[in-house]
């Protein structure tokens, strides 16, 4: 078994992002609702250390959440982070107190002694910046603890147990606003866990497969395919794992972007030799939007429609004994509640244990441990090509959500395609796509006045948007420069018939969202 940590959550908005430095490092972890650890649990997963989160509850409530005796009784290395510290604290003989000063966003610590999480990082009688979000502290340390940082609101902002390999701090090293956060994650996975750092992708790529071929034995696997990230990388693992045992369905609603229909049967179909069922259904949805122009209407009719096609193609194809699903680890983390009950779920997920019943199969979700940028490592060891691993998100709506406020029809279908590959491509030219999260056009609900030669043209305004994030949750408009956004808008308004006027969205989420429907 791949040597493990794992990590107890207790509602912190960043847990997600402990795991991805402590994979970073080349270490495996999972995320545990820390409610649902038991020596049981712990001996079966097996981790070599444990990480314990920040959260928004405070020790000091009656019935606060706080980590269950087996995590001390395990003899396993511990961090804690935040609210993990303070309950450490607190649970081994310690004081926590609510703050005079609270400290929220940037602080800086004062490095009064060496430790093992400092190795190679920080130095004693150094300075350094972190990211603090607390308002109760530590006050008085438990036995067999000794401060080796402090900050203006946190007497101890770092503390060891070298004894127990027991570690704390107030502060939060796995955001980006700590800069040697993630040095200090690896030296605990490293340095005091003693683990080497070798889980790789070409090593879970393996795994993955004798998964599959385990759980499907003889069975038949249909997968549906949409051209995304997530689904083309299910499609090509399950194929490596079970060859012609797996068929792909891709319903094809009209609402892709220029040549992606026939790159999704080109590299299924020719390239990987996998059974592919590729159903044109642009005419159907279309007939099905005729009139509508609510975005929540859209969506909904796109989305049973999608499921009706898929089935019907499914039982054309013969059936199947199992679905396979892009499921992803963020989404199996936001669908279990870290406290219990309803209030603290973070938002539900359609494809976490969503599969209709009428179906009557059985899921194989291989990616449900990986975080998105994992996936696309993946995909390129599965020989994926790169236009496929490394697009930008693209929803599942399509096209539809990015002519608001009106009807679909083939005419504005095409005009925002040509639009949107010009974009694109300019983009690429410029060598800028990987370092934009997501970058689209919009066609407008509004036509203005232009001129263009001698004569006067009523044609629709475009929108251009292009943002950088690192998960969708927050985003910034990407700062091109203005010679390439006239160079754009100047190929767009020339070879595009139908659009006369192209503005630049420049909104932040929040307060906007990535997408305009």
């Amino acid at each position: 078994m791949t040597d493990r940590i794992l990590i107890l959550d207790f509602g912190s908005q960043v847990t997600q992002l402990i795991a991805r430095r402590v994979r970073e490092a080349g270490v495996y972890c999972e995320i545990h609702p820390f409610n649902k650890v038991t020596a049981q649990s712990l001996q079966a997963f097996g981790p070599k250390g444990l990480i314990l989160s920040g959260g928004p509850a405070s020790v000091l409530d009656e019935g606060a959440p706080l980590p269950p005796a087996c995590v001390y009784e395990s003899g396993l290395p511990i961090l804690g982070i935040c609210y993990g510290q303070q309950a450490i604290c607190h649970q081994l003989g310690g004081k926590v107190e609510p703050g005079a000063t609270r400290e929220f966003g940037r602080a800086y610590v004062a490095i009064s002694d060496d430790c093992a999480l400092f190795h190679g990082a920080w130095a004693k009688g150094g300075r350094e910046q972190v990211w603090m979000s607390h308002g109760d502290r530590v006050t008085v340390l438990p036995p067999g603890f000794r401060a080796v940082a402090t900050s203006e609101g946190a007497p101890y902002a770092a503390i060891a147990d070298d004894r127990r390999r027991y570690y704390a701090v107030q502060f939060h090293p796995e955001v980006v606003h700590t800069p040697h956060g993630a040095k200090l994650l690896g030296n605990f996975v490293h340095g005091v866990c003693g683990l080497a750092g070798d889980w790789t992708m070409a090593a879970f790529k393996q795994q993955a497969i004798q998964a599959v071929r385990a759980k499907v034995g003889k069975g038949r696997v249909i997968c549906g395919l949409s051209g995304g990230v997530d689904s083309s990388v299910v499609a090509a693992l399950i194929h490596e794992a079970v060859g012609d045992q797996l068929v792909c369905v891709f319903v094809d609603h009209g609402l892709m972007r220029q040549g992606e229909a026939d790159q999704v049967v080109s590299v299924f179909r020719d390239r990987f030799n996998i059974k592919l069922v590729h159903r044109d259904a642009a005419d159907l949805f279309l007939g099905k939007l005729a009139g509508m122009t609510d975005p929540e209407k859209k969506r909904k009719t796109i989305g049973a429609l999608f499921i009706d096609v898929f089935e019907e193609e499914a039982k054309k194809a013969g059936g199947a004994d199992f679905l396979a699903q892009g499921t992803l680890y963020p989404d199996v983390i936001e669908s279990v509640s870290v406290i219990g009950g309803p209030s603290v779920t973070i938002k539900s997920h359609h494809n976490v244990g969503g599969l209709p019943e009428r179906m009557n199969m059985k899921l194989v979700e291989p990616l449900r441990e990986l975080f998105k940028d994992e996936v696309r490592a993946l995909g390129r060891e599965l020989g994926l090509p790169e236009e496929m691993v490394g697009r930008h998100p693209f929803p599942g709506p399509g096209l539809a959500i990015r002519i608001p406020g009106q009807e679909i029809t083939k005419d504005k279908l095409a005009i925002l395609r040509a639009a949107d590959a010009i974009y694109l491509e300019e983009i690429r030219n410029a060598g800028l796509y990987d370092a934009i999260w997501q970058a689209f056009a919009v066609l407008l609900p509004v036509r203005t006045v232009g001129v263009m030669g001698d004569s006067r043209s009523y044609d629709y305004a475009l929108a251009l948007r292009a943002v950088t994030s690192t998960d969708g949750m927050t985003a910034d408009f990407y700062p091109f420069d203005m010679a390439f956004l006239g160079r754009v808008a100047n190929r767009i308004i020339n070879e595009v018939k139908g659009i006369n006027r192209v503005t630049f969205d420049v909104t932040s989420k929040p307060p906007g969202t990535i997408e305009w429907e």
